[in-house]
């Protein structure tokens, strides 16, 4: 149940006006100019997701959510299926970076993690994480959370939320095509990519119908591994290092066996900085060749 809590409470932060005022129709000027303000309730589940110690105090606090949230939820579907207000502010916020830049895309095991450890993230490493999301969405909002923001390195991690169904059936077809996709669009636009394997869940709260998440898990992250080796792109398990041994998460590196805890991610953390540095290295070897390329002529 939390699982689903949070991902609809970050959700609820990009959500539109209330369903009371006239519906944007076509091209506006400012399709992102009426938000809500986050759903109440929202920092205080996030808090017991981060916070090692609450695994131990029980189901965590009693969600308070606001009245008309369903259909909050159902515009926000409608109106921004992929999310494509939630960082606008923040990218053009963004100043010229003085060193290289790396943006980390992903649903809420990337969007949580600012908030486990927000010193983490800053100029040099950004967060565009949205919780609930599927590779889907991801792809759709690709071109201006990651492409637009000109990064050097884009650390990209997905598939967790089309195993949980949150937009409905899929196949991990589907999931590998989002994938690749993005992988592409990143390589074409000279931007290295560490591709990240999908963190282990045995089973999401509230949701029995779905089964055998962690054999879904396992078989796509097999496929990450030979796809990142076949097309030579840096890849990490973060699966290794947070699995039990059933394939879910430890329970000291979760509080509801999904997403990580601080403990997890300063588990991750580390072989994050690895990888990036190893692309950022990769990188640099890519530009000095292109440079004797362009010395020869």
């Amino acid at each position: 149940m939390l699982a689903w809590l949070v991902a609809q409470a970050a959700a609820a932060s990009t959500h539109l006006a209330s369903a009371t005022r006239p519906l944007s129709v076509g091209v506006v000027e400012q399709p992102c100019a009426s938000l809500s303000a986050p759903a109440p309730g929202l920092k205080e589940i996030q808090e017991w997701l981060l916070d090692p110690a609450a695994r131990e105090q029980g189901e965590g606090p009693e969600p308070k959510v606001p009245a008309g949230a369903q259909a909050a939820d159902e515009e926000r579907l409608r109106e921004d299926w992929a999310s494509l207000c939630r960082y606008r502010v923040e990218n053009a916020a963004l100043t010229h970076p003085t060193e290289p830049r790396v943006v980390f895309m992903g649903d809420s095991i990337t969007e949580l993690w600012r908030s486990a450890h927000p010193d983490f993230f800053g100029t040099r490493f950004l967060d565009r994480g949205v919780a609930g999301q599927t590779t889907a969405q991801m792809l759709v909002r690709f071109r201006q959370d990651v492409l637009a923001l000109k990064p050097a390195v884009v650390h990209l991690m997905g598939g967790l939320g089309d195993i949980a169904g949150n937009a409905g059936p899929t196949s991990l077809d589907a999931i590998k095509g989002n994938i690749i996709s993005m992988v592409e669009l990143a390589r074409a636009s000279d931007i290295r990519v560490v591709l990240a394997s999908v963190t282990p869940a045995s089973a999401f709260p509230g949701r029995p119908a779905i089964v055998e998440p962690a054999r879904h898990i396992v078989e796509l992250n097999a496929w990450l591994r030979r796809y990142a080796r076949d097309r030579s792109l840096v890849y990490i398990d973060y699966h290794e290092a947070l699995a039990d041994e059933r394939d879910g998460m430890k329970e000291t590196f979760s509080n509801d066996g999904v997403h990580p805890n601080r403990d997890g991610y300063a588990m991750m953390e580390p072989l994050a900085r690895h990888a990036i540095e190893e692309a950022l290295a990769g990188a640099g070897a890519v530009q000095s060749a292109k440079s004797r390329a362009h010395a020869k002529r």
